[in-house]
């Protein structure tokens, strides 16, 4: 039988749009074809459209059947325990509300709870339960900063599942190799075909992963096709060197000193200044150690700077950037640079042998002390100094804004990016206990979560206060949400004073008190739930 062919009895071309326009505008208005008006017109038009289904259906063509896609690998990791897996479903049903401005209440947001829920269930090896896959990947499709955590949750299936919606092709993106499995580390013939002919996702995949492996093999695999790359491309491998990087990369990265990308450039020499005793810093420690000087002509010794006049060649080959932003000297603007590439160890030797808290203790003539202290700061953070870190942050309670180093507070949270999480904490402690939480929002970012008892103490004293002295409350929604998320569990039980609706006082903000006792609620109501999603996953 001809499945193509047309049905017998078929109604006359156009039966299914006049069924439909009888249907929209209803049977006492448009009779039905084939039928009569009356109280059975509709029972008919029912009909008639069942019959038509069949008959449309029916006349359909055949296709040729869809070869089944691969079966998705296995996923080894041991299963979610059931209450873990009602929560995930409920953390993956909340939406973020879309109300601006108004009252959030004192329920949790779960959507900012998901990405502590996923690091939490990625450190214990769990897998993600199968039904749950499309919600998450959905989720993680709408927050980027989501992905890492949500793909490593969703392990293999998240790769299967995206290349069958293309919604999800993110994952194939974001996942080694975009979704091609890498070779074995033995299997060099593989190894070289995937370089030489793999797609720039697939490649950069496979040096990361040999890079974190044989950082050896990795510097040799580069180098087979370097001069053939795309500038741009050279950049993205060059910059996957971060990973181990070591003296033994020296010799590679001094060659890319003289690329034609001027970008390749400065990232070779940013990385060649990374180590210590390379070639380049060396020659920038010359440089910038005939800028910097002791001055002892004075009733007390200070540092003394004469910057470079002149921005030669060689210099411009070993990274440093000939024109100066708008606005900016050119002489401060190649002195920042040679100091930042120089090597820290250098200035004790230079400077009398003192220490680093004693080097930035000196005053500086000529108005150069914060582009000095400025240059210092970021060698610090290049070089992971936290000695260095120490001097210039100073201490928390400093009066200056930006430290006897650190000239914003963007710079004080990399220094302290440097420093133990303990101390990180300690530091950050210090200084909102000095200072308040109107300036402490960056420093809070960058500490370990959860927080400390020192600093969750110190966090939930300043809020305290702001709300005793009735101030806005949400003029510190930012340190509070952040306070859901990091506070530790445990202090919930010492929040409970603070939820009664405080007295408001003559100059307190109008209606500020329920608005803080509402804010004090939700992040009890936050940590409790913190604290039971983590015994889930514990069960």
């Amino acid at each position: 039988m001809n499945r193509t062919s047309t049905p017998v009895d078929a109604p006359a071309s156009g039966a299914w749009e006049e069924l439909v326009t009888a249907a929209l505008l209803g049977t006492e208005r448009r009779t039905p074809p084939g039928g009569a008006p009356g109280r059975e017109a509709p029972v008919a038009l029912l009909d008639a459209v069942a019959a038509e289904t069949v008959r449309r259906r029916a006349g359909l063509r055949a296709a040729r059947a869809a070869g089944r896609p691969e079966p998705a690998a296995e996923d080894p990791r041991p299963e979610l325990p059931p209450a873990a897996t009602r929560r995930l479903a409920l953390l993956l049903a909340d939406r973020p509300g879309t109300g601006g401005g108004g009252r959030r209440g004192t329920a949790p947001d779960l959507m900012e709870l998901l990405p502590q829920w996923l690091a939490a269930a990625n450190a214990r090896g769990f897998a993600a339960p199968p039904q749950a896959l499309p919600a998450l990947l959905d989720a993680a499709r709408g927050r980027t900063d989501l992905r890492p955590a949500a793909l490593a949750f969703a392990g293999p299936r998240a790769v299967w599942l995206a290349r069958l919606n293309p919604d999800w092709r993110f994952a194939l993106r974001a996942t080694l190799g975009g979704g091609t499995t890498l070779p074995h580390p033995e299997d060099t013939e593989r190894t070289r075909r995937l370089w030489e002919e793999g797609l720039f996702a697939e490649r950069v995949a496979l040096l990361s992963a040999i890079r974190a492996r044989e950082p050896a093999a990795a510097r040799e695999l580069l180098a087979m096709t370097w001069s053939t790359e795309r500038a741009e491309d050279r950049l993205m491998f060059l910059d996957s060197l971060r990973t181990g990087l070591g003296p033994q990369d020296e010799p590679f990265l001094e060659q890319a000193l003289a690329d034609r990308s001027r970008n390749v450039r400065a990232t070779a020499a940013e990385l060649l200044s990374a180590l210590p005793g390379s070639a380049l810093a060396a020659r920038m420690a010359l440089r910038a150690a005939a800028c910097v000087a002791v001055d002892h002509t004075g009733d007390s010794p200070m540092i003394a700077v004469e910057a470079p006049h002149e921005c030669d060649a060689s210099m411009e080959r070993d990274g440093v950037v000939a024109k100066a932003p708008a606005g900016r000297g050119e002489r401060s603007w190649w002195f920042g640079q040679l100091v930042e590439a120089t090597p820290l160890g250098t200035w004790s030797t230079r400077l009398g042998g003192r220490t680093p808290g004693q080097i930035v203790a000196l005053p500086v003539t000529d108005g150069w002390q914060s582009e000095l202290h400025a240059a210092w700061c970021r060698a610090a953070v290049r070089q992971g100094d936290p000695e260095w870190a120490r001097a210039l942050l100073g201490t928390p309670s400093a009066p200056e804004a930006g430290g006897p180093g650190a000239v914003s507070l963007a710079e004080r949270a990399k220094l302290l990016g440097t420093l133990g999480a303990a101390e990180r904490a300690d530091w950050v402690a210090g200084f909102i206990a000095a200072h308040g939480l109107s300036e402490a929002f960056q420093l809070l970012g960058v500490c370990a979560v959860p927080w400390s008892a020192p600093l969750g103490r110190a966090v939930v004293d300043a809020l305290n206060i702001a709300r005793d002295a009735g101030s806005y409350p949400w003029s510190f929604s930012g340190v509070m949400g952040l306070a859901e998320r990091c506070l530790d569990p445990s202090e919930a039980s010492r929040l409970d004073g603070l939820l009664a609706i405080p007295d408001e006082t003559e100059d307190a903000s109008p209606g500020a008190g329920g608005y803080w006792a509402e804010a004090f609620q939700r992040l009890v109501t936050t940590l409790r739930l913190r604290a039971a999603m983590a015994e889930e996953l514990r069960a």
